[in-house]
């Protein structure tokens, strides 16, 4: 099968998740000054940081397909497994932004990152399985350092929470960015497969 449907459907979940959250931005309403957006700043700081993450999802998401070639019933399963986990973004974000970043919120918050990070590495080795270890993809990802990172300093956000939640939450700022700053691993490897063709 090929990747056009799953990268539209995929693309066309990420777009409502968005939607989703930028809807729960309510408009203060008595007021037209910078103090009267005081009662929305945590939502909007929550909202802030899930936007960042479903657009780094989406960026790596992006360049992983580019990568494949064709897909099977395993990756459309493991892709729809990490849309399942993206889908809670908006719960989440919501939750703790509107409980102004209390402990349990933080640490649910931080689950769902988790799950999204490890749905995304069943996805990427569903891909790999496929297509096979010398494959453009599995050349790319390597060891994955990068991920495995990412989740362990989730777990390790989750874990905070319960200390400090502020604690907890910065964990989540620095996996974004990590992941901010562009990924050109998959990028590098098609452009050296793609000079060494011409």
């Amino acid at each position: 099968m090929g990747i056009g449907r799953l990268e539209a459907f995929s693309d066309g979940v990420l777009a409502i998740i968005i939607t989703i959250m930028v809807l729960e931005l309510h408009i203060p309403h008595g007021g037209d000054s910078l103090t009267d957006l005081k009662p929305i700043l945590p939502v909007f700081l929550s909202y802030i940081l899930s936007f960042v993450n479903v657009g780094i999802y989406w960026n790596n998401h992006h360049h992983m397909l580019q990568a494949a070639k064709v897909v099977n019933g395993s990756v459309l399963w493991a892709n729809t497994h990490l849309l399942f986990w993206l889908s809670l973004i908006p719960f989440a974000s919501g939750w703790m932004g509107e409980n102004h970043f209390t402990e349990l919120p933080v640490a649910f918050y931080g689950v769902i990152l988790l799950m999204c990070s490890i749905a995304y590495y069943l996805l990427a080795q569903s891909l790999i399985n496929l297509h096979g270890k010398n494959s453009t993809l599995a050349i790319a990802i390597g060891r994955d350092r990068k991920g495995i990172a990412s989740t362990i300093i989730y777990m390790i956000g989750i874990g905070l929470s319960f200390v400090n939640n502020w604690l907890g939450f910065s964990m989540y700022v620095v996996v974004a960015i990590i992941w901010f700053i562009p990924d050109r691993r998959i990028e590098n490897v098609i452009d050296k497969n793609y000079k060494k063709a011409e």
